[in-house]
């Protein structure tokens, strides 16, 4: 790290060059701020270019109203930053910045060339151009101070280097606590709590679940699409989820969108454990329990003189056809005309509504988006600055909002690192 960055004094610090990061330093320079970005990673964006498997899903091209519907924890706190940034803007913004985008499934927008590193090309170009300062520093602390009256501000950083940066504003947007591979390792809930911010607490979301059935591990792989998941809450029986998409089965248990989606609606016990839900999948959920039967009856003609267990392949994918048959209790080796209504029912029954048991999150680590973080009620939500020490902003995952997937948790992150950059 160049020792002269400390000798300049800059109008904005902003920690961390990720989606929130950039976005403010763009907005920031772009009123003609001096602004330093310090990210202690080697490159800038590196929890952006794994998001979307690679492909960046943006942000989600809704309107604001239809974007609430899909924020999880306090989603009064963004109207303003949304109202001020939206969805369709972002859109614009990285055709702008010459980046063509296209609209998929769930009006998810990714990049036409299906490359998270454009959108990270273009959001680190835009801020250079517009005259912001990237290095890489790590920060051990802020610099606060304390007037007259008694009311905090920040006037700078301290790296972990020992250097001294100082700044009429800083902007933590250092991200949450997933994915610490990429820089995500918690460090802005410390910066937080030294200005004396209350952090609400940290639990994975959009994380996949581990089951207790070996069946996961034996379909691991087996991708399905346009298959209802549905979570039930046994202690009151009541259905907590219940949505159609695409999932996966692993070796730990089950993954995917869908999965992803599920999760924001589970809460742990005290021990940690999920087994008081019980996950069923609807394998054919465009067909009544009646349709099916009638088209199971149909296969079943056309392998009339099989065994049971080489009746399923027009039916199910190849992987699941094995479990799905012991599943249903019929013998493998039941020829298809000795096979009863009442076993049929049971078959119909398990392809409708097959059972699994969540037992845990997978590790917080691997959870696409922190839920909990820096208490938004000590925040100021049109501007990001801190109502505890003035010239102190926050951006991005590491406040407490969170959304499901589908663009809108990079969508909060631009809208409140915007919002940070015209106030700061």
């Amino acid at each position: 790290m160049n020792l002269s960055m400390s000798d300049k004094q800059y109008d904005t610090l902003i920690i961390g060059a990720g989606a929130a990061g950039l976005m403010a330093g763009i907005q920031a320079a772009g009123r003609g701020k001096q602004v330093l970005i310090l990210e202690k990673m080697e490159r800038p964006g590196r929890k952006l270019l794994i998001t979307g498997k690679g492909r960046c899903n943006v942000t989600n091209c809704c309107t604001v109203e239809d974007f609430m519907l899909n924020v999880l924890s306090n989603k009064r706190f963004l109207y303003s930053s949304l109202n001020a940034l939206n969805p369709y803007e972002v859109m614009g913004f990285f055709e702008d910045c010459g980046v063509a985008l296209k609209v998929e499934r769930g009006e998810r927008v990714f990049p036409i060339s299906d490359r998270s590193a454009d959108i990270v090309d273009a959001l680190v170009n835009k801020a250079q151009q517009s005259g912001c300062r990237i290095t890489r520093a790590c920060v051990k602390e802020l610099i606060l101070d304390t007037n007259s009256e008694g009311k905090l501000s920040v006037c700078g950083v301290i790296t972990e280097d020992g250097q001294t940066i100082h700044a009429s504003s800083v902007i933590v947007a250092t991200g949450g606590k997933s994915y610490p591979a990429t820089g995500s390792t918690g460090d802005g809930y410390r910066l937080a709590r030294q200005a004396g911010h209350k952090v609400t607490p940290l639990r994975p979301s959009l994380i996949p679940l581990v089951c207790k059935e070996k069946i996961c591990r034996d379909m691991m792989g087996l991708s399905l699409k346009n298959v209802v998941l549905k979570v039930v809450d046994t202690r009151s029986g009541k259905e907590v989820f219940s949505e159609l998409g695409e999932m996966l089965f692993t070796h730990f248990g089950v993954s995917g969108p869908l999965v992803l989606s599920a999760s924001c609606h589970m809460q742990p016990d005290k021990n940690g454990s999920l087994e008081h839900y019980k996950l069923y999948i609807d394998w054919k959920p465009a067909l009544s329990h009646q349709q099916l039967d009638a088209r199971i009856l149909r296969d079943f003609e056309q392998f009339i003189n099989k065994d049971f267990i080489n009746s399923l392949g027009l039916l199910l994918p190849k992987k699941s056809i094995q479990i799905i048959a012991s599943l249903s209790g019929i013998p493998f080796d039941t020829k298809i005309n000795q096979i009863t209504k009442a076993q049929r029912t049971a078959l119909v029954d398990i392809i409708k509504a097959m059972p699994l048991t969540p037992t845990a999150f997978r590790p917080i680590e691997e959870a696409i988006v922190t839920a909990g973080g820096v208490d938004v009620s000590q925040i100021n939500p049109k501007t990001m600055e801190s109502k505890l020490a003035s010239g102190l902003y926050f951006a991005g995952e590491v406040l407490d909002v969170d959304g499901y997937t589908g663009g809108f948790n990079l969508q909060i992150a631009f809208s409140t690192g915007f919002a940070a950059g015209t106030y700061c």
